[in-house]
């Protein structure tokens, strides 16, 4: 049986926002339906001096 892929891409300012997130969306998944998972951070100073975390995660499933 042919599958279809699909992605799945979070963005949060909190590493624990994005934890909850992912795994709420993978509460409802198969182990063998996931095929990968991407992390990223990035991080923006400002001219203040303040700094901005991004936090993201795509994940690449089969349906």
């Amino acid at each position: 049986m042919a599958y279809v892929l699909k992605v799945a891409v979070f963005d949060e300012e909190h590493e624990k926002d994005l934890q909850s997130e992912i795994n709420l969306f993978l509460k409802g998944m198969d182990d063998d339906q996931i095929i990968d998972i991407k992390y990223n951070v990035a991080v923006i100073c400002e001219q203040g001096g303040e700094q901005l975390y991004c936090f993201s995660a795509l994940i690449l499933y089969k349906k």
